[in-house]
């Protein structure tokens, strides 16, 4: 202040303060008179509470989350119940329509009336199973490879009831040194008074000039409980057995000792290696099934 008069620190401050503008507005010099005599920066308090941000300081793109995209989860089922719509046949409908379908393939005159409609597993000589629907019908046997997906029989084959000879019921056998076995029960209709097939036969697994057919259980069976009187082996081995009694009684075979034989003993499956039926086997390829975006 140096002995300058009290009346310019007055005109100093009025002058600054035209110039500027209001006092809300601007940073206000105060010169404390009572105090110490320091100046003070004094900001306006609505404009205190607002952050800053340099330009430099923005959240660039490439730091944001990416998009994600949301897909539907593939859950699955590893009970019988969801396996179970795994299986075309199971799908409401199916069985209903096949069933029609295969009435339209039966033969009044040479079949009779059908009895009986059952969904089993067929197994061949070489130990492949296949899904098939087997008829009973009042003088023949017939069974249907049916494709469950396109909803088409693809072939039946007929046995004459009077032609049967021998029913057999019992656990499967495999030689001692076969590498591919399977556990179970089921039952083996032979006909035409032979028990093997001929050495070419027996041993061509894509043959079906063989002398008999062996079945058992579908493996959906008692998954569910409407179609499961279709699939019970017990009670298809107790109709088989009254219609082949039947149709050896009212339409015999001239020359030949009629009559059924009903057996319990093994079933013998002869295999060795058994690596198709193995492959087979253990990815179903003998039943309509889904396969993830493949069917068949």
């Amino acid at each position: 202040r140096g002995g300058r008069p009290a009346g310019a620190e007055t005109r100093c401050v009025a002058a600054v303060t035209a110039v500027v503008g209001p006092p809300a507005a601007m940073l206000q010099l105060r010169d404390s008179v009572e105090g110490s005599g320091e100046a003070a920066l004094m900001v306006p308090a609505a404009e205190a509470d607002v952050p800053f941000t340099p330009p430099g300081d923005l959240p660039s793109s490439s730091s944001l989350p990416p998009r994600q995209t949301l897909r539907p989860l593939s859950v699955r089922n590893p009970t019988r119940g969801g396996r179970l719509k795994e299986y075309f046949v199971f799908r409401p409908g199916t069985i209903e329509q096949a069933v029609n379908e295969i009435r339209a393939v039966v033969m009044p005159t040479e079949d009779g009336e059908v009895q009986s409609v059952w969904l089993l597993t067929e197994i061949d000589h070489w130990n492949n199973e296949k899904e098939r629907l087997v008829l009973i019908t009042d003088w023949s046997l017939l069974i249907c490879k049916y494709d469950f997906i396109s909803l088409q029989c693809q072939q039946v084959t007929r046995i004459s009831l009077n032609a049967v000879d021998t029913i057999s019921i019992g656990e499967f056998e495999f030689p001692p040194k076969s590498l591919n076995k399977r556990e179970g029960i089921g039952i083996r209709i032979q006909w035409d008074k032979q028990s093997r097939a001929s050495f070419i036969n027996r041993w061509n697994p894509w043959s079906s000039n063989v002398p008999y057919a062996t079945f058992t259980e579908h493996p959906m069976a008692d998954a569910d409980e409407k179609i499961a009187s279709l699939c019970q082996l017990e009670n298809f081995k107790t109709q088989l057995i009254q219609a082949v009694k039947k149709a050896h009684k009212e339409c015999p075979l001239p020359g030949r000792a009629n009559g059924v034989l009903v057996l319990e003993r093994p079933l013998l499956i002869e295999t060795y290696l058994g690596l198709m039926s193995f492959i087979n086997n253990e990815a179903k390829l003998g039943y309509s099934m889904t396969r993830g975006k493949i069917g068949f």
